[in-house]
């Protein structure tokens, strides 16, 4: 591994110890909590804008008491909701991801352990010792990502549900304003 700035050294020596699931377990990671800072940027960015344009949308039609405008207004409702909800289940899946990786790099740990063991004549306590610590470290780094993460994608389930709410009530609350 190439040498990194020296502020850098710290999770350098991390990776080191965990050995190369930790590395994976840190782009798994990235990738999480990327998204969900996307998610965040397009709630407090994107999403306001384009319900401000549905409820526009929605109270500049003529008809709104048909079947057939209720239906309109729950797929228009429902498609923005998506576009809200569109990167939930590829968080959901990594940080599934995670604990699971953690056991990989836990097992293949082990196994090294064991087998430097078994290759040397003195069985050090002190070198099983390291050996173990070194092998439940991408177990309680995965762990600890999944943990965050699913308290990520329950905060962002409670805003879309929030959010669905709102915009039917927005839209429902237009109507009247325009109507009266």
């Amino acid at each position: 591994m190439p040498h990194l700035p020296l502020w850098l050294a710290p999770v350098e020596r991390l990776l080191d110890a965990g050995g190369p699931v930790l590395g994976i377990l840190a782009l798994v990671a990235m990738l999480v909590f990327g998204m969900a800072l996307e998610r965040w940027w397009y709630y407090r960015v994107s999403w306001r804008l384009a319900r401000r344009q549905l409820i526009r949308r929605w109270t500049a039609r003529s008809d709104h008491r048909s079947w057939s405008a209720r239906t309109l207004r729950q797929v228009w409702t429902q498609a923005l909701v998506a576009r809200l909800r569109r990167p939930l289940p590829w968080i959901k899946l990594l940080v599934a991801l995670c604990p699971l990786l953690g056991l990989l790099g836990t097992v293949t740990g082990m196994i090294s352990v064991f087998d430097s063991l078994a290759l040397s004549d003195t069985h050090q306590a002190r070198a099983m010792a390291d050996g173990v610590a070194r092998a439940t470290l991408p177990t309680l780094a995965g762990m600890a990502i999944a943990l965050v993460g699913l308290l990520l994608i329950s905060r962002l389930e409670h805003v879309i549900r929030r959010e669905d709410q709102r915009l039917n009530d927005r839209l429902a609350r237009a109507l009247e304003e325009n109507n009266a």
